[in-house]
């Protein structure tokens, strides 16, 4: 893994409030111990992490950018060895895309893959190798990472067009029941976006959504953000997702499904933890898909900051790996 610094600064820059600093001095989490239901190697990492100044300032978006790629990259390397995936640059629909192939898997061909939207507060790229070689790995099945136009060059709806064009190419080689989508904490918001587009556009569902540390509604913040506010000085979601949102209206009902129509939305897993700013967002956008009548269920780690199956190297990530692979391949049609 890398230093404890660059995987602190991962964790800041990942998504809105990827770490975890409270207002009031005396109750923040450098404070706050970690509870012993977390494991011994995610309280190390985490207070290895925690023990690491953040920059301040913080660097410009394309320093961030420099340095996150370059996380990714050698984390990447070392899961793709432990793995054994094969990596491949390539282009769909003329979006840049990286394809994670499984041992004895050589080609996209016309059966089941997973559609990855990666993580980093719409500004980086903090997971399209973290988020998808080991789900590559536990499913068999290839995943195909979409390398989206970030923000603020690229405000909405470019994310989204290019998540759209590279699943309608998928789609025209294999129905949408072999196709499962997932993304986390901004992949996680674009994946809602998608399937938000596909019901206005009355396309078929994708087998499988997997909503990993998110929020559907970018019109306003959940508790969970008043008690492990950003430290990059946003003070609330609207206001760090404000370059991503650009001109569009915040409760557009793409930008931010929880206004529009969640009845058709295909079987979902919401997962989070206890210490994740974006807990709030998770669970008010499950409990909302429930009370539409899809099979939607959350999962709730304890103790642990936002994403950390994306950066943290401790068996709380393996576990969620596991489940988050179980549930989009059980729920693919594999032509049997």
């Amino acid at each position: 893994m890398k230093p404890a610094l660059t995987l602190a600064l991962a964790a800041l820059i990942a998504a809105p409030a990827a770490a975890q600093t409270a207002p009031a001095p005396e109750r923040n989490i450098l404070t706050w111990p970690m509870p012993e239901t977390v494991s011994p190697e995610g309280r190390a990492m985490a207070a290895a992490m925690l023990a690491q100044p953040m920059p301040n300032p913080m660097p410009s978006v394309e320093v961030q950018r420099q340095l996150i790629g370059g996380m990714q990259e050698a984390m990447g390397a070392q899961l793709q060895q432990r793995h054994g995936v094969r990596v491949e640059a390539s282009t769909i629909a003329g979006v840049p895309v990286r394809i994670i192939y499984p041992k004895g898997v050589t080609t996209l061909g016309k059966g089941p893959v997973l559609l990855n939207l990666h993580g980093g507060g719409f500004r980086v790229d903090s997971g399209s190798l973290t988020e998808t070689i080991p789900i590559a790995a536990l499913t068999g099945v290839p995943v195909v990472a979409v390398l989206y136009r970030l923000a603020p060059e690229h405000p909405y709806p470019a994310a989204l067009d290019d998540a759209l064009a590279v699943y309608q190419a998928l789609e025209k080689d294999r129905p949408a029941s072999q196709i499962a989508v997932y993304g986390t904490s901004a992949g996680a918001v674009l994946s809602g976006e998608l399937v938000a587009k596909l019901t206005s556009l009355e396309k078929p569902m994708p087998a499988a959504l997997g909503f990993f540390s998110g929020s559907a509604d970018l019109s306003q913040s959940g508790d969970s953000e008043s008690w492990m506010p950003s430290p990059t000085g946003e003070k609330t979601l609207a206001e760090t997702v404000a370059p991503y949102v650009g001109k569009t209206a915040p409760t557009d009902p793409i930008l931010s499904p929880l206004h529009g129509n969640l009845a058709n939305f295909p079987p979902t897993l919401l997962v989070s933890s206890t210490r994740d700013a974006l807990l709030s967002g998770t669970s008010i956008f499950g409990r909302a898909l429930v009370e539409q009548g899809v099979d939607a269920r959350l999962v709730v780690f304890d103790g642990l900051p936002h994403a950390f199956w994306a950066y943290m190297d401790i068996p709380e990530s393996g576990e969620a790996n596991m489940l988050m692979a179980k549930f989009l391949k059980d729920r693919l049609d594999t032509g049997d």
